[in-house]
């Protein structure tokens, strides 16, 4: 899968944009910012859009330990507590795009965004729009990531509760990008 360089504008929505500022304004010189910044931090007004993972290994072995997902994330992904679940025991095997997401934040520690489109059940369109950010809890080493999930049908409502397991083929990737992170001053 490759991944363009962007700028922070690719990034459709408001609360997408408003977490690639928090996560900018927390760099404080480091290479990621440290997830304390996170807990800190008051994110309940969007909370029920958002996962965040622990990441153990890195490179081909890494994997993303599920800590919080929101309501909206259990929703569409049919399960209402992921907690202590690794990502590959929840994604279907078939969403190899996922994966590479995840580790391409993990490998550059920057911001990632794809846009997939899916259907839901009743063969509504649905633009399907994830935003990576790589954290650390010491160092520069990423070992967090938390992840903010966007589903936009242009025909107004869909039907989310188990939208993403509910995909008969790999959802079909529109969009893979790696933000630019001096383009976010």
């Amino acid at each position: 899968m490759e991944f363009k360089l962007a700028r922070p504008d690719v990034v459709r929505a408001i609360n997408q944009r408003w977490l690639l500022k928090f996560w900018q304004r927390h760099l404080n010189g480091s290479r990621v910012p440290a997830w304390q910044a996170v807990e800190s931090e008051d994110l309940s007004r969007i909370s029920a859009n958002v996962s965040f993972m622990e990441v153990s290994g890195a490179g081909d072995s890494a994997r993303y330990r599920i800590a919080f997902h929101g309501t909206t994330v259990g929703l569409v992904y049919g399960s209402e507590d992921c907690r202590g679940k690794y990502l590959d025991e929840v994604i279907p095997a078939n969403n190899a795009a996922a994966f590479a997401a995840y580790r391409q934040a993990l490998d550059c520690a920057s911001p990632v965004y794809t846009i997939h489109d899916i259907t839901d059940r009743n063969g509504r369109a649905v633009a399907y729009e994830r935003l990576l950010l790589p954290f650390a809890t010491a160092g520069d080493t990423v070992d967090r990531i938390m992840a903010s999930f966007e589903f936009i049908c242009e025909d107004g409502g869909f039907e989310r509760h188990e939208l993403m397991k509910s995909q008969t083929v790999p959802p079909a990737l529109r969009l893979s990008a790696t933000i630019q992170i001096r383009a976010m001053a």
